[in-house]
This record gives C-alpha cells, structure tokens and sequence, in this order.
C-alpha cells in the first residue's frame, strides 16, 4: 500500500481529474491526500480521499475565491501578469510548506499536476517518487510547435516557425515572475536549477489526458509519457430534466466554472441559437444570479440552469457551445458532439486550434457577433465531421484512468527497484 500525495493548482477541473485518478487507487489499496489551502477541500466530493491544509498564514481561508475571480478575467496584459504572480505565491507556500507537510503525513509517493511545479520540486529534494499528470494541454515543449497556450494553428512553413518561436519568447518573458520562484525554490530545497514548468516533470513517468490524436504531430516526447484519455470515475448515467424536441437543433453552451459569469457572451450565443430556431441549454456553473438567467431567457436560451449532467447534454446535443477547457473537449468527442470553441484563458486558445486542426469542430473570438456565431452553428450543422472516428478509436485503446493507475503503481515499483540497487 502506497500513500499518494496529490499536488495541483487550486482549480475545479484540475481537482476533478485527479480525484478520478485517486478514486482508482483507492479502489486498488492505497491511500491518497490532497495537500492546497484550506478552501480547495471543497472539491473533493469523495470521502475516500483525505485533505490536508497547507499555507494558512499566507492563503487564509476565504481568500481563494478573489483569486479564483481574476483568473477568471486575465483580459489585459496587466491582467494576465497578476495571475502569474498569485501562480507564483501559491508555488512559493507550496514548495515552503509541502516538505514538513509530507513527512508528518508519511507520504510515500506524489501525483503532481503539470501546472504546479511546486510537486515535482518538494519530491525530488525528499528523494520520493512522483508522476507528472497533464490535465490540461501538456507542457511538455517541442521545437516546431507552438506552446499550448497560444492561439495558432500547425504548420512547418518558415512563417508558423517564426510565430511559434517569438510567441516562446514572450511567454517566457510573462512567466518570468513563476520563473523566479521556481529558480529560488530548486536553490532553496537542493535540487538541479530551473526556471520553468516544463523543468519540473518526472522522469519516471508522465500522464495526458490529451490523445496523441488530438494534438499537433509530435515527434519528441518522452518514451515514459503516457496518452490515457480522460480521467473519468465510474458513474452512473444521469438524465436532464429538459423535454427537448429531437425536430429541432439542440445546443448545449458552457463556459467552465471559471468563466460562467461572462453574462455578454451567453446573451450572444443565446441569440444566434434563436435565430437558429434552436433549443438552447446554458449551464453557468452557479455564477449567474436568476435576473441574469431571466435575461438569457429573454434572449433566446430555452433553459438556463447552475449546472448540468455533461455527458447527457453532450450526447443529447447538435453541438456545444465551449470555452475549450480540456474536460469539456474530451468529454465532447467521447459523445461524438461537434464543438464550436470560444476561448478565453489558460489552453483554451491552444484547445481550439487543435479542435479545428483534427476536424471536431470549429472556432471564433469570445468576442464574435451574433451573426457570426450563428454563422459557424449553421456550419457545424450541416457539414459531416470526419476527425471523430480515429478518435474514437483512439479512445478505446487508451485506457482512461485505469491505465493511469496501472502507470502510477508501475512508476512507484521501478523507483524501489531503482533505489534498492543502488544500495
């Protein structure tokens, strides 16, 4: 029996996909806790799985929800720098705090989402084994390829390389706030300098949720990264509670639980589904009060509700309406549900140039008018979308959560060995 530590930003999805992970190897005899601040417990909905808090001094409880609230809005550069900075305070607590934290709580073992660093690091200094989990896009870097947070499509000609590698400069510009922390923290904790994320994964083993088959054409990953598909726990089906009419088109519009608020572009969507003469189920994720759901009634939305059971709506639906978070997409092809992406943050430009480049879908501006949306829903319903079948097939091979927990058990075996034989 092993005892898992589970490091990952505080976000709802991230929380989610892990927890699967862990649902798994609890299932298989081991034991798995997530160590955040104190307000990130209450995402765990399964009571298998302990919680330790962290960073009390310096992220209070209460004090996730401000943050949470601007990463949600990175629409200016200034914008955007503040959310690396708070990246880099809670990379900080973590990699200051996780160490005592660790050896109190005997963990033999971590599982370190690839978006925080403060994982990898804080296992490497105790000598503990660890795995490094994609969530979202993986930040594993390629030359030739863009970094998963830009917006652009594939290509190899002289013009896409030029982009790709000017936009690498600027990230890393961005970023350099993270970049300092993560340099003070290796120093700090004894481990080989770095600077960036992608410095800070496991050579033992690394899990994606991302298909190679979704992805732009790699060529360079490492032979112990591992495409699994979605981490999904074992449920039982759930069915809406809306009476949709199977003669008209059906649309089901989400924007994840960071950016459910953006009351402008539901009113938009909501529009060019009426003009559609389309049903429309818009899923806020508990940040709209009910005068905004009643306006997006008043604009078209056929049901406005706080949440709703994904995998029913997306099976139900002609087409969903996404910010293109990694989950939503995987859950999309899953069901086979043509997408149309309308990023706003973090991956998801990256999420829809892949969307559109494999044929799944297709993508606009957050920005994009009425007109314009109801142009690209019109288009995905009348056009055949050929990038679902290898997919498909794809997924089935994949092996979703049990194979990532196959992955994680065999990385915590070859350690041991590692480290017996070099006794």
């Amino acid at each position: 029996m092993t005892h898992f530590a589970v490091i990952a930003p505080p976000y709802y999805s991230h929380f989610q996909a892990l927890q699967a992970l862990a649902g798994e190897l609890i299932e298989r005899g081991h034991r798995v806790t997530f160590f955040h601040q104190s307000d990130a417990a209450h995402w765990l909905s399964d009571p298998r799985v302990t919680f330790r808090a962290v960073g009390v001094g310096s992220h209070p409880p209460g004090s996730l929800e401000h943050t949470l609230h601007q990463a949600a809005h990175p629409d200016t550069p200034w914008g955007l720098r503040r959310i690396i900075k708070q990246m880099g305070a809670t990379t900080a607590m973590l990699c200051n705090e996780l160490s005592q934290a660790l050896v109190d709580n005997e963990i033999d073992a971590l599982l370190c989402d690839q978006m925080e660093p403060a994982g990898g690091l804080v296992a490497e200094s105790l000598n503990l084994p660890f795995v490094s989990v994609a969530c979202a896009l993986p930040v594993n870097r390629e030359p030739g390829l863009p970094l998963p947070v830009m917006p652009f499509a594939y290509g190899t000609d002289e013009r896409s390389q030029h982009m790709y590698r000017g936009s690498t400069q600027v990230y890393d510009w961005l970023m350099k706030p993270l970049g300092k922390v993560i340099q003070v923290a290796a120093l700090r904790l004894g481990v080989p300098p770095r600077t960036a994320l992608h410095e800070c994964l496991s050579p033992l083993a690394q899990i994606s949720q991302t298909l190679a088959g979704f992805d732009f054409p790699r060529g360079q990953l490492p032979a112990h990264f591992h495409a699994v598909g979605p981490l999904r726990s074992p449920s039982t089906p759930q069915q809406g509670q809306w009476p949709i009419d199977e003669s008209r088109p059906f649309f089901f519009a989400s924007l994840g639980t960071l950016q459910g608020d953006r009351i402008k572009l539901f009113e938009r969507i909501a529009k060019a589904c009426k003009r559609l003469d389309g049903q429309l189920l818009i899923a806020h994720c508990g940040k709209l009060d009910s005068a905004q759901e009643r306006r997006l009634i008043d604009c078209g939305a056929t049901w406005v509700t706080d949440f709703a059971p994904q995998q029913w709506a997306l099976e139900k639906a002609d087409a969903v309406i996404t910010h293109g978070g990694l989950n939503t997409v995987m859950d999309a092809i899953v069901a086979r549900t043509p997408m149309l992406v309308m990023p706003v943050a973090f991956d998801q430009p990256g999420v829809a140039a892949r969307v559109a480049y494999r044929n799944v879908g297709s993508q606009l501006s957050r920005r994009a008018s009425v007109a314009r949306i109801e142009a690209a829903l019109r288009e995905l319903l009348a056009k055949p979308l050929p990038g679902f079948d290898p997919l498909i097939e794809e997924l089935q091979q994949a092996g979703g959560v049990k194979r990532a927990a196959d992955i994680v058990e065999a990385a915590v075996v070859s350690h041991a060995t590692a480290q017996a034989h070099s006794l």
